[in-house]
């Protein structure tokens, strides 16, 4: 199997930003090169583009070369792409995470023929989760990567097909059930349709923030949090996920300092009283981020802001930020076809189906969920019975 071995990128390369969010959504390591920083490298990459710095410049197990790729390039290089072995199935499930890959179980031992499409890796945001000890049945913990191997193993255990690396892009509804379209240029046809599409994170919106997203602002501290190895990094958000991110970072930089815009941290207790355990760890409540300063080369020079307490501005000089601000739903596909409420999120009935007969939701992005794995799960058996109900009466 061909992998990855460098990636020669720049800062401000928005390409760059691309391969590098395919590449982390899809689990691959990489070992990354700024030939900003290093002229060697940038000779490297001269060598290959005819005197020419084209980034990103990605170099493989098998000595070949990809230059400026597309997602797609990089599906078909890495072996990801795959395709539907049939024309039409019973279910279709848009989403691979807990509850996508639950229902899929459940109605695949039911022997409706099941396919689900997903864009990154199988098991959705639980590969990002370094630990994770709420999830009944594993008393000493599990890493979110390995528990969301065992959703995948045993969905596959049981026939469900699995379209990775792919991106369902239309939904169109037919007289015998939809049509749905991927990025690979297919055309599915299913009785039903399940949309388990999650959430992604929030972004601030402020002065800066675009120039920094995915090269000094992340969101995943198990993806990027190396990189910060003996560095400072600024964490914004006071919720669970923020102090958990917290948590881990700290075991790589130097210093993680947490701010919050509200008067108290969100997070519970009990993550509360690790963080103050920790002396690489402390918060700062009543601050509101106002302005990412960006230097000429697009560097993070600094963090203003505001002390609402104070009423007085402060400039913090991080080494990178970690943004966890909330979570908004994954809806796109089906944003005028089905009924949302007033956040964005899928709106359902007590059967789990949306406005649309035959489209069901589960999970993150349906309204009302509780953003749990194991909530997630128990919506997934849930559409999944539903689903065989509907089924028999059309």
């Amino acid at each position: 199997m061909v992998k990855v071995t460098k990636f020669y990128g720049t800062a401000w390369c928005s390409d760059c930003k691309i391969s590098k969010s395919f590449l982390n959504e899809h689990l691959i390591d990489y070992d990354y090169i700024d030939i900003t920083d290093n002229e060697e490298a940038a000779k490297i990459v001269e060598k290959i583009n005819d005197g020419k710095r084209k980034v990103p410049t990605i170099k493989f197990s098998d000595g070949t070369y990809l230059v400026e790729p597309t997602n797609a390039e990089l599906a078909e290089k890495l072996g990801l792409i795959s395709r539907p072995s049939k024309a039409s199935y019973d279910v279709l499930i848009i989403g691979g995470g807990p509850a996508g890959l639950t229902c899929a179980i459940y109605t695949a031992r039911e022997g409706m023929d099941t396919v689900v499409i997903e864009k990154g890796a199988l098991g959705g945001r639980m590969n990002y989760t370094d630990r994770i000890e709420n999830y009944p049945g594993f008393p000493e913990g599990s890493s979110g990567e390995d528990l969301a191997l065992t959703f995948a193993k045993q969905a596959e255990r049981f026939g469900v097909e699995m379209l990775k690396a792919t991106l369902a892009t239309e939904i169109e509804k037919k007289d015998q059930g939809f049509a749905v379209t991927t990025s690979h240029g297919d055309t599915i046809h299913a009785k039903t349709v399940v949309i388990a599409t999650g959430t992604e994170y929030r972004t601030l919106g402020v002065e800066g923030e675009k120039d920094l997203l995915g090269y000094r602002i992340h969101f995943c501290a198990v993806c990027d949090g190396p990189f910060f190895k003996d560095k400072k990094v600024l964490v914004i958000g006071g919720g669970n996920s923020a102090l958990e991110e917290s948590l881990f970072l700290a075991r790589f930089a130097s210093e993680v300092t947490v701010v919050e815009i509200m008067d108290e941290l969100t997070a519970s207790k009990v993550i509360q009283k690790e963080i103050s355990k920790n002396p690489k760890i402390k918060t700062l409540t009543s601050y509101e981020t106002k302005e990412f300063l960006v230097g000429e080369k697009k560097q993070l020079e600094g963090v203003r802001l505001f002390d609402r307490v104070n009423q007085k501005e402060v400039i913090l000089k991080p080494d990178g930020v970690f943004m966890l601000v909330g979570l908004k739903p994954t809806v796109k596909i089906v944003k005028n076809l089905v009924d949302l409420d007033e956040r964005g999120f899928i709106k359902t009935d007590e059967k789990m189906l949306t406005s649309v007969p035959g489209i069901f939701a589960a999970g993150d992005c349906r309204s009302k969920s509780t953003w749990q794995i194991a909530s997630a799960v128990g919506e997934g058996a849930i559409v999944a019975l539903k689903i065989r109900d509907y089924l028999r009466s059309h």
